[in-house]
């Protein structure tokens, strides 16, 4: 009765899994059931008093399921380990809905990331784990819970090493919002390739929708280009960096993407943006995308073993810092 309690609602189901596997453990039991209305039901199936339970379920949207339902499930769920008597309960959702509406941005917007920690607040979840959330200092400031963010970057560097042949690459944000993002990823590889890893990033404005801006700031000619971001919706933002790259001269491009949500027109502008590799993490399934365009320009990376690690260390009071820093070595899923 002291090992945690891992659940990994239906749709998350797949990940969860692997997470078990690498945990050691099988996943615990649970009953969820849809309603003629479109209500549904979801409930442990053995006993949480006292335990320490740890819910994997992500809250990306897809056909059948949105983010407001997934998000739905995940709270009556944890509402009802709480009601049981969970002595703990963490919810594990390495990609995070609502994430990207941190702040206000026109007269009388919503922050909907701060609207999100206190619904999770009220149905008592004591701690939340995401991986590479949109605006780190948003997520943390929202709950009043413990936050935990934890990052591929680790797994990109691992990744990638044998793929540079040797060569330093130039590590580049597709805007300036994400330069802190890239300069944890140049600082990665200054650890194991040494100093002189440079930076660039990409001049670029979002109004209504519309992006503009292509400027490269930063020495990219000749040199491998590994552009990094937290998450890849139509693509294009990613396809605009990687044409501005090759105007000035990069010889070869990577992309480095936590979540792949992969939403129409994705499919063509991938392929026609010519990514030497996508590294993407199965943080949700690339189930967008044809097949045959995912074997040819994806490498997807597994988070099970981080999440898994960090599951292991939290139920038994260890530090995450290192974990944080440098997480465990990758696996190949696709």
């Amino acid at each position: 009765m002291s090992g945690p309690l891992l659940f990994a609602l239906d749709r998350s189901r797949e990940l969860g899994e692997r997470v078990a596997a690498a945990l050691g453990l099988a996943l615990a039991p649970h009953e969820e059931r849809e309603f003629e209305d479109g209500e549904h039901k979801a409930r442990p199936l053995l006993p949480v008093r006292g335990r320490d339970v740890f819910v994997l379920h992500g809250l990306w949207g897809e056909p059948g399921a949105s983010a407001n339902d997934k998000l739905c499930r995940l709270l009556f769920f944890c509402g009802a380990l709480k009601e049981n008597g969970a002595g703990r309960v963490t919810a594990i959702t390495p990609y995070l809905a609502y994430a990207r509406k941190d702040r206000q941005t026109k007269p009388r917007d919503p922050v909907t990331t701060r609207y999100l920690a206190q619904v999770m607040e009220a149905v008592g979840i004591d701690r939340v784990v995401t991986v590479d959330v949109h605006n780190l200092a948003a997520f943390q400031n929202a709950f009043r819970i413990e936050s935990i963010n934890l990052s591929a970057r680790p797994l990109f560097v691992a990744a990638l090493l044998p793929r540079l042949e040797g060569r330093v690459p130039v590590v580049v944000s597709p805007d300036a919002g994400g330069a802190k993002r890239a300069e944890a990823l140049r600082e990665l590889f200054e650890e194991r390739l040494g100093p002189g890893v440079p930076l660039a990033f990409l001049q670029k404005k979002r109004s209504e929708g519309r992006v503009t801006g292509d400027a490269v700031i930063g020495e990219v000619k000749g040199r491998t280009a590994v552009i990094l971001d937290d998450l890849i919706s139509s693509g294009t933002t990613l396809a605009r960096a990687a044409a501005a790259l090759r105007r000035e001269g990069a010889e070869r491009i990577f992309a480095c993407v936590t979540h792949g949500l992969f939403n129409p027109p994705a499919a063509e502008v991938i392929e026609e943006a010519g990514f030497e590799r996508l590294l993407v993490t199965d943080s949700l399934p690339p189930f967008r995308l044809p097949a045959a365009v995912a074997a040819r320009r994806l490498a997807i990376l597994s988070i099970g073993p981080l999440l898994a690690e960090v599951v292991r260390r939290l139920h038994g009071g260890g530090s995450i810092g290192e974990l944080l820093r440098e997480g465990p070595q990758p696996s190949i899923a696709v």
